[in-house]
């Protein structure tokens, strides 16, 4: 298992992601971003957007996808 935080993800604090998979992290990140901002918590709005406009241009969000797969796998394990 391993560990990522949202800043890491490109959202604006440190709470801590852990999966077995870059997949399983990133979806956990989208459903905090999703969750944070239906709260009200404007400071996650510009992340959210990032993570929902990365799909409107695939390519440039499949080399977001590529780059965190590879940062995740040059984690150490938890």
């Amino acid at each position: 298992m391993k560990s990522m935080t949202c800043k890491q993800l490109g959202g604006p604090c440190d709470l801590v992601f852990r999966g077995n998979s870059a997949d399983e992290i990133i979806n956990a990140q989208d459903r905090h971003l999703k969750d944070a901002v239906q709260a009200g918590d404007s400071a996650h709005q510009e992340a959210r957007d990032a993570m929902k406009g990365r799909w409107k241009n695939p390519i440039k969000g499949m080399g977001w996808y590529r780059d965190t797969k590879k940062a995740f796998a040059a984690l150490p394990e938890d």
